[in-house]
């Protein structure tokens, strides 16, 4: 296997049922303006302003360990107007987001193809809600989990719960996502993960996790998975 560009797709690999898609930097393009967002509020507060490298890293983790982790000196009675300013700037930029080219276009493949998906993410049920409703991909996805409503990552939680609500076995289960948490989760799961390079997290992060793949463009993600999923006939448009 080399884990750095897509493997040729072959009879004996496996053959994966249920997708689970990381939403932040791995279908949404918004990694810059979650950066921006955690480096405003700090301004905001007078407190040490983290490097983008600092503040992408966290990307992924539930939003109150991740300013705790991207800001050390971060004192509890802190936390509160912290999470208030990063609301603020995040959601002033809300409307802007978008899916990175292709996802789209990759989530109609699959869903054509009868294959089950799901979403792990950071987000919050509220935030995540509301990407659903303004991209319209709702009923694309069979169920989600979000990091305030069960364990955040690396913890398998998510994808347990996920999981045992649809009723697969991680041998049947991919893990997709942009950062080393999302990949740890599927370690810690025991489901496969495939990353991908486009997000917040560099390939030195990735790597080490031990992902079945990855790639380096929504075209190389839709190509490789188009060869190792099944799906359901009937389930398909």
């Amino acid at each position: 296997m080399n884990a750095l560009h897509p493997a040729p797709v072959s009879a004996a690999r496996p053959t994966y049922s249920l997708v689970v898609f990381d939403w932040d930097g791995t279908l949404m393009d918004s990694t810059p303006t979650i950066v921006n967002a955690i480096q405003a509020s700090c301004r905001d507060l007078g407190l040490p302003v983290p490097p983008d490298a600092a503040a992408s890293w966290v990307i992924g983790l539930g939003l109150t360990e991740a300013l705790a982790t991207a800001i050390p000196t971060l004192q509890p009675d802190q936390v509160p107007k912290l999470l208030e300013r990063y609301r603020f700037h995040y959601l002033t930029k809300d409307p802007e987001l978008r899916l990175f080219p292709g996802i789209q276009e990759l989530l109609d493949q699959l869903r054509d193809m009868g294959v089950k998906m799901a979403v792990a993410t950071g987000k919050s049920r509220l935030g995540l809600e509301r990407m659903l409703e303004s991209t319209g991909l709702r009923p694309y996805f069979t169920a989600t989990r979000c990091a305030d409503e069960t364990f955040s990552k690396p913890h398998p939680g998510m994808l347990l719960e996920l999981m045992e609500e649809i009723g697969t076995i991680p041998e049947e289960v991919i893990m997709i996502g942009d950062t080393s948490h999302d990949l740890n989760m599927a370690c810690n799961a025991g489901v496969a993960g495939l990353g991908v390079a486009y997000g917040a997290h560099p390939i030195s992060e990735l790597l080490p996790c031990r992902p079945e793949v990855v790639v380096h463009t929504v075209a190389e993600l839709q190509a490789w998975l188009v060869g190792h999923v099944i799906g359901n006939p009937a389930e398909a448009r």
